[in-house]
Parts: structure tokens; sequence; C-alpha cells
């Protein structure tokens, strides 16, 4: 079983996620798959109203803000996003990271809230180009994890992490399947000196960068790759549908 998840970023409306739903036919489709779509926070009410009853698609935001309340213009906290129906959230996506300049210190922030509210944080990690070229690429992923575990604190609940090197986000290039294996490596020994091996098994760690139908097979088939997070591919119900079935 994998962990399928998709990530809207700055599309779909509330009308075009309620179509989504309706083509997407999942259990159907399920395959034992656990599924989280991230739709944008306005569509995440529609997206709610439109899953069937018994449905294994969960649902979660693409950013939160720290604080409970405030003067925070433009912002949402964990507890409405939890309101809403959200279940998950991701935090420091690399867009979040290198766009809006979130720090490693906001990234730990954010893990706090996320998981003082109960809800399960997706954390991501991932080199840029520069970085990878110049062989820093375990040095800047072990760095935002380690940033991120010490948000979680010294009782972590559940919680999932997201390798997504950045330059191969929307840019259709791919880590190969043993860039993903090397790096997912590096995260889950880590994850295990710092959680203990049998904690460190139980943690997901997702693959995201240009995730395609004619490669997550072979990503997913990877000893530390447990699934996917997929970011344009995901808007079509179809291509996501293919994507799920590929995985292993």
């Amino acid at each position: 079983m994998a962990v399928v998840a998709g990530n809207w970023k700055m599309h779909m409306g509330p009308a075009e996620t309620e179509a989504f739903f309706r083509e997407f036919g999942v259990p159907g489709a399920g395959g034992g798959h656990e599924y989280v779509v991230f739709p944008p926070a306005l569509s995440l009410a529609r997206a709610v109203a439109s899953l069937p009853a018994g449905s294994p698609v969960r649902l979660g935001v693409q950013n939160v803000h720290w604080e409970e309340s405030g003067a925070f213009t433009g912002e949402i906290s964990v507890s409405m996003a939890r309101e809403a129906g959200a279940t998950f959230v991701l935090v420091g996506h690399s867009e979040r990271r290198h766009v809006f300049g979130e720090t490693d210190d906001e990234v730990a922030r954010k893990v706090r809230a996320v998981q003082d509210h109960g809800l399960t944080p997706v954390v991501c990690v991932g080199e840029t180009l520069d970085e990878r070229r110049a062989g820093r690429v375990d040095e800047v992923i072990l760095r935002q994890l380690d940033a991120a575990l010490a948000g979680l604190g010294d009782d972590p609940g559940r919680f999932m992490v997201a390798y997504e090197p950045v330059w191969a986000i929307g840019t259709g290039e791919t880590a190969t399947p043993d860039d993903a294996q090397a790096a997912h490596g590096t995260l889950r020994e880590r994850l295990a000196a710092q959680l203990g091996p049998e904690r460190a098994r139980g943690v997901p760690i997702l693959y995201g960068g240009s995730v395609k139908p004619s490669n997550a097979g072979e990503l997913t088939a990877r000893d530390d790759v447990d699934g996917v997070l997929v970011g344009g591919a995901s808007l079509d119900p179809v291509s996501f549908a293919a994507i799920a079935a590929a995985c292993r």
C-alpha cells in the first residue's frame, strides 16, 4: 500500500473540485492505497461535500500559520483548517520556502501547531539544483528534517515526510529511482537515529517531483519510497487514478 497525495497548488476552484471528485471514482480505483488531496483552502469545503460516504480520500491544506488567531491577513490557523474538514497539512513545501521565504524555524513552529491540533503534518524537504551540483543533498535535507523533528518534540504523533528535489518540480525532470532511494534512505537513517528503527519504519516518506503514471511504479518499488506527492498530474482525475494504479 502506498500513500498517493495530490497537491493542487493554486489551481482548482470549488466547481472544478466538485467535477474532479465526480470523475475520480475512488474507491473503485482505491487498490488499498491511502489518498490525501490538498486543494486550495477556498475549495476545501466543496471537496468535503463532494466526497462520498466511506471514501478513502482524506483532505488537507497547503499551508497554515502557527498562531491560533490574530492580525495575520491572508493566513489560516490549524483550528480553522480542522473545522473545515482538513486532517493533513503540507508544511515547508519548496514553494513556501523558496518563493515566500519560509524558514526552517517557521516550519518547526507550523509542525508543532499542526500536531498540537491533532492533524498530520506532511513535512517537505528537498534541495535546489545548485545544492545538488555542489554535493550538498544530504546536508540540506537533513537540516530541514532536523528542524521539523525539533518542532515535533519528544513524543511525535503521526507525520509524513515528502522528499521533493526542487529542480524536479514542474520541470518535467524527475529524480531517478536511484536518486530517490538514496535521499529517502538518508532520511530514514536520520529518523531511525532520532526515533528508533521501529518508529522510523512507520513514517511514510513520499517522493514528489514530476510524478507521472509512467514513473510512479518504478519509484514506489524502491524500499524507502512509500508513496508519491503529485503536483500537476493530480489535477486530472484520470491521470491521478493512473498514478495510483501504478503505485506499488
